[in-house]
């Protein structure tokens, strides 16, 4: 296939997206709402949220972990795709005014907030220890699905993290924008490598404990990919 019809990837994007991905009322408010108070529309597109609604649900997910809440609009699309199983949702968010932006567009759209999704505010790496920490005394369960859209510098360490939290055989960790992250940091590419950026494809490479691959998109949020792995 000729590289030309790429230009037409956002033609295809909202084909697609008006056929198999419409946005409810809740999620169009969600955007909107966050462009409304300064959140940058860094979400992933309807397209994305409905693959990663479909992953979450085939997977048989039920205890979900998200790194990244932003203004809440992947988190919808999980409390959705878990919501037959009873299960929930724990997003983390550094951001103060960010995380009371995503409760309101979670509530607005038929969410519970914390009953099925729980915005827990700071830094990833502050939160992760103490969730492990419950885990350990029994307080919390461990999650089957872990969704990590947070800052890239860190996305090994969000991995590692994932792993450890994660429930065992089956589970998935899924890492967006890997291929942006590969590019900046100069992993690949013509970019100077950033020593200072630990690689996460050549970390979970060596990573004993699961199985991943990284593919590679084209869409309305232009050239990325994603990495995602499955715990043996």
């Amino acid at each position: 296939m000729s590289i030309q019809r790429a230009t037409q990837a956002d033609t295809v994007e909202t084909y697609v997206q008006s056929h198999l991905a419409p946005e409810d009322p809740g999620m169009f408010n969600a955007r909107n709402n966050s462009l409304k108070h300064g959140i940058p529309p860094i979400a992933l597109s309807a397209n994305q949220g409905k693959f990663l609604n479909l992953l979450a649900s085939c997977s048989g997910a039920r205890n979900v972990l998200e790194l990244g809440t932003l203004g809440g609009y992947s988190s919808i699309w999980l409390a959705r795709a878990i919501s037959s199983t009873g299960g929930k949702v724990t997003s983390i968010e550094i951001n103060p005014d960010r995380r009371e932006v995503a409760i309101e567009n979670l509530r607005n759209a038929g969410i519970k907030v914390p009953e099925e999704v729980d915005v827990v505010l700071g830094a990833g790496l502050d939160v992760l220890p103490k969730l492990d920490e419950e885990i350990q005394r029994g307080e919390r369960q461990r999650f089957d699905f872990v969704f990590i859209d947070a800052d890239w510098p860190n996305q090994w360490k969000y991995f590692d993290y994932g792993v450890k939290l994660a429930t065992g055989k089956g589970s998935v960790v899924f890492v967006d924008n890997v291929v942006l992250a590969m590019l900046d940091y100069g992993h690949v590419g013509p970019e100077e490598r950033d020593e200072s950026v630990v690689p996460l494809v050549e970390e979970v490479a060596k990573d004993e404990r699961v199985e991943a691959v990284v593919m590679q998109t084209l869409g309305a949020k232009q050239y990325d990919g994603f990495l995602m792995a499955v715990v043996k």
